[in-house]
């Protein structure tokens, strides 16, 4: 399971535990027999500057191919079975898998949490109107293309992965409208897809319960897309 982590300058730290991730659970996965991948692509805090800012205009790019790379050298080594590979994040981590399943067919499975699927009606909804321009170095109405190219749902014909996607209702920072377009735009394809709400949660999930809730789903698509278990 490739587990893609928020921010984008968020990180994952090496430690015998990894690092607290609420919304995969490896340990959970392991358990099942799923390995874990969390790899910590261009963008990512704590290895310099440069690296920091190597993915201006250019999410979904160059760090993309970072987590595939990644993904390929765990199959390399045969850790990770290249048929049964499945992908998960929060936020831009949610970007980011909406973005890999629109780039490759290889993960039979992936989960969707918070992320940002549409640029221009994230820029117009959310509570940082400029996010996304600062990262694109542009505003929509003066450089479309940018947009566009980056942005999911302007890639998602031919996407084929069934995709599980997951938002808090009251979420303010990626609005749960985000979500409901790549639901949306999957289930018109004929793809499977659930779209599932967690009311009363913002941009994370933090009644305990709820945030149970959030890993059992996403450890049971796994389980159904992947493994075949009903």
């Amino acid at each position: 399971i490739l587990d893609i982590h928020g921010g984008p300058t968020g990180f994952f730290a090496a430690a015998y535990l990894p690092s607290h991730n609420r919304y995969a659970d490896a340990v959970g996965l392991a358990e099942r027999g799923f390995a874990t991948l969390r790899a910590n692509p261009r963008g990512s805090s704590g290895y310099g500057r440069d690296f920091r800012f190597a993915n201006y205009n250019d999410w979904g790019g160059m760090d993309y191919q970072d987590l595939m790379a990644g993904v390929d050298h765990l199959i390399s080594q045969g850790i990770a079975d290249p048929e049964r590979l499945g992908v998960l994040g929060w936020s831009y981590g949610g970007f980011m898998t909406s973005s890999v399943i629109t780039q490759t067919n290889r993960f039979k499975a992936a989960c969707v949490g918070a992320g940002v699927t549409n640029f221009m009606s994230f820029n117009g909804t959310a509570d940082i109107p400029g996010f996304i321009p600062d990262y694109m170095d542009a505003e929509f109405w003066d450089d479309l293309e940018p947009y566009q190219e980056h942005s999911p749902l302007f890639n998602i014909r031919g996407v084929k992965t069934p995709t599980l996607v997951q938002h808090g209702e009251k979420d303010i920072r990626v609005p749960l409208s985000q979500g409901r377009e790549l639901y949306n735009a999957l289930k018109r394809q004929g793809i499977p897809t659930e779209l599932i709400i967690y009311p009363r949660q913002g941009h994370g999930v933090a009644e305990p319960r709820l945030r149970a809730d959030v890993k059992r789903r996403a450890t049971a698509w796994f389980e159904r897309w992947i493994l075949g278990k009903e």
